[in-house]
């Protein structure tokens, strides 16, 4: 008998937005989804959230770190926050519609 999949409330503390952006929509010709997550998310975290709230089968996770660039507002300068992305591979024929949301 299969492991049924359950939503657990721990996966919508991993994946927090999708990425939409010119590159990531580029991506989708790969079967590949850009998703925001929690800077603290392990790459097997982030594949049992993905297959979990999407009902989909994962291939393979990358997660990069874009670093906080520094600013200036009314000339007083601050740091933007650090974002932890995750590239999610999906399988051949599996897709994820983004703008539907979770």
């Amino acid at each position: 008998m299969a492991k049924a999949k359950t939503v657990d409330a721990r996966h919508y503390d991993v994946i927090l937005a999708p990425v939409i952006t010119e590159k990531s929509t580029m991506l989708s010709e790969f079967n590949a989804v850009v998703f925001k997550v929690a800077g603290d998310a392990t790459k097997p975290a982030i594949k049992a959230a993905v297959e979990a709230l999407f009902d989909v089968k994962v291939i393979g996770v990358n997660t990069l770190i874009t670093k906080g660039k520094t600013k200036r507002w009314k000339g007083k300068p601050y740091t933007r926050s650090d974002v932890k992305k995750a590239i999610v591979r999906l399988a051949e024929g599996q897709s994820i519609d983004v703008t539907t949301g979770v």
